[in-house]
């Protein structure tokens, strides 16, 4: 198996993390979403930026000439999370879910394009077309099941939208850092570490009710330390090893995974439509699974930036 196809197994093992997230967040039903958003990744992030000390104290210099596009990813890193679980709390899981990560493929690939840093080459383009038709899929079915809820619904697919946009920026932001010669570690590290910080202030003033009974802490814990934790750790070793685009299109599985939960443990109803929106998803990333290596790499990427070091 070479570097890239170990790179679609970890966003992919990570997306599956990510996508237990709004399922964990219904055991903890007295937080609200801003609560359950900087619990997550707010801690998450500060023990990424905990384990990566000696990379960070090592690429500070670095770091503080690109401070920039550190404080561009974190800031992004801080939005996402509020954003992503306001929208689950206002249009469902699944549906939530679907629409903030089946925007992100096109906002990361735009945001590639347009920094001239990646050309959207045939594969990217089938991989997204298939997500996003997947996705709007799951999206037309939950619309169909409950047309009473449409304002909330509304409002929560503008809020998944505002979620996928930062979540390509972060990635982003990342992905740069690496391109730049600072190391995994460190560029994840300092991104979601500076993020985490940001959120600590919300958490502080909404987090009350994680502390109230032992299954309430029980879900924080779990979201920081198993999806936001360890899913961004595989995240990054991905990121080190993909073009942002094409790590950000892999994540199309988190929605599946959403879907499949909220209806297996939440009772969330999906329809042939949803269910077919699925298959289409998987499609998509099989897409990206046998896509000749060259088609997804960034131009400005040298052939040996696809095995970087983990530090």
């Amino acid at each position: 198996m070479n570097q890239r196809l170990f790179g679609i197994a970890a966003v992919t093992a990570a997306s599956i993390l990510w996508g237990t997230t709004g399922t964990a967040a219904t055991f903890a039903p007295d937080a609200g979403p801003l609560a359950i958003g900087a619990a997550a990744l707010g801690i998450g992030g500060l023990l990424q930026a905990l384990i990566a000390i000696p990379q960070l104290r090592r690429e500070a210099p670095r770091l503080r000439a690109n401070r920039g596009t550190v404080a561009l990813g974190a800031v992004a890193v801080a939005v996402y999370p509020l954003a992503f679980y306001s929208s689950m709390h206002l249009a469902g899981v699944a549906l939530g879910t679907v629409v903030s990560l089946a925007s992100a493929p096109l906002s990361s690939g735009v945001l590639e394009r347009l920094t001239g840093r990646a050309r959207l080459g045939r594969w990217w383009m089938a991989a997204a077309a298939l997500g996003i038709a997947g996705s709007l899929m799951l999206c037309l079915s939950q619309l169909q099941h409950d047309p009473s809820g449409t304002p909330a619904t509304l409002a929560g697919l503008g809020l998944g939208l505002v979620a996928g946009a930062s979540y390509a920026l972060y990635s982003w932001a990342a992905r740069r850092l690496m391109d730049g010669g600072i190391g995994r570690a460190a560029s994840m590290g300092s991104v979601f570490g500076a993020g985490g910080l940001l959120l600590m202030p919300v958490l502080a003033a909404t987090g009350a009710p994680l502390l109230a009974g032992p299954q309430a802490f029980a879900v924080a814990a779990y979201m920081a330390l198993v999806p936001m934790f360890l899913g961004y750790i595989l995240f990054g070793y991905g990121l080190s090893r993909l073009p942002a685009s094409t790590a950000t299109t892999i994540t199309l599985s988190e929605p599946a995974v959403a879907a499949v939960l909220a209806v297996a443990v939440v009772g969330e109803r999906l329809s042939p439509m949803g269910w077919t929106g699925l298959g289409v998803i998987a499609a998509s990333l099989a897409v990206l699974a046998i896509a000749p290596a060259g088609t997804s790499r960034t131009p400005t990427q040298p052939a040996h930036a696809q095995a970087q070091p983990t530090s």
